[in-house]
């Protein structure tokens, strides 16, 4: 057999041009552009909802709580006085012990009332909660133990006239009192969220605590009653100082909204201070 010449292979090996690879580069910044505020409101949901069932665990561990001594709310203590951070008041029984701005570990949470219904300390904190505390022990800033508060009118010794009961607290009903709140991470300490009833006193229109606005500019609440809720602030939740005046531009309105959550017995009652 004779043999054969060889047979030449042509190769034409082409590349992507700089046009074309710049078209691909901006296709990807188009998908990218158009996926990740998707991808971003997504978490954002995700968290929110992780926060919501947070409430609604810890509602119901006081409603636990209540029905194991004859229908008392948990004790809501408090740290400070408004405006007077410098003299704290020591409380030893409470949903929420310390101090969050200074507990670097869980071990004032583990020594909550509702702790034994809860066996973890992971829900006293809002999932979309990113402040933080400096810990000199690890020599780092880590993660807030606590996100929420209590309202200050369930049970609270500082609220003359605030509810001792379950019974008390679901005045008018169960399901039009606020419980447990997000607290601004500028302005959370201790357990309670001071508010006063809309009664023409001196903080009638002051925020004695400023709700959180992590939730696409809004707050969770948990009701009495144990069902939870989502609220869009009309205004921006910005920190000054505790017992800040609402201001006019739908501030003002937020904070009447939240009053109206208050139990009825609380209406006209007044803080010791005013």
């Amino acid at each position: 057999m004779a043999d054969q010449p060889p047979v030449r292979v042509s190769r034409s090996v082409q590349g992507f041009t700089l046009v074309e690879l710049l078209v691909v580069i901006a296709v990807i910044a188009v998908l990218a552009g158009l996926l990740l505020p998707g991808l971003a409101r997504s978490r954002q949901a995700s968290l929110g909802t992780a926060c919501l069932n947070h409430l609604r665990q810890l509602q119901l561990a006081s409603l636990t709580y209540a029905a194991d001594f004859q229908d008392r709310l948990p004790p809501n203590s408090y740290s400070f006085v408004v405006g007077d951070t410098n003299s704290p008041i020591i409380t030893d029984s409470s949903w929420a012990p310390g101090d969050v701005t200074r507990d670097t570990t869980t071990s004032n949470l583990m020594a909550s009332v509702l702790f034994p219904y809860l066996k973890t300390t992971a829900v006293f904190r809002c999932p979309a909660d990113r402040s933080t505390l400096f810990d000199p022990v690890r020599g780092q800033r880590i993660p807030r133990t606590r996100s929420y508060n209590l309202n200050v009118w369930l049970n609270c010794d500082l609220a003359y006239g605030a509810a001792k009961t379950v019974a008390e607290g679901s005045r008018p009903s169960a399901s039009d009192v606020f419980s447990f709140i997000d607290t601004h991470e500028d302005d959370i300490v201790d357990a309670t969220f001071g508010i006063e009833p809309n009664n023409g006193g001196p903080y009638s229109d002051r925020w004695v605590d400023l709700p959180a606005e992590r939730h696409r500019g809004g707050a969770n609440l948990a009701f009495v009653d144990g069902h939870v809720e989502r609220w869009r602030w009309q205004a921006t939740k910005i920190f000054v100082v505790w017992g800040q005046p609402a201001r006019l531009d739908g501030d003002l309105d937020d904070l009447r909204r939240l009053q109206s959550k208050l139990p009825v017995n609380t209406r006209m009652a007044d803080y010791p201070w005013n």
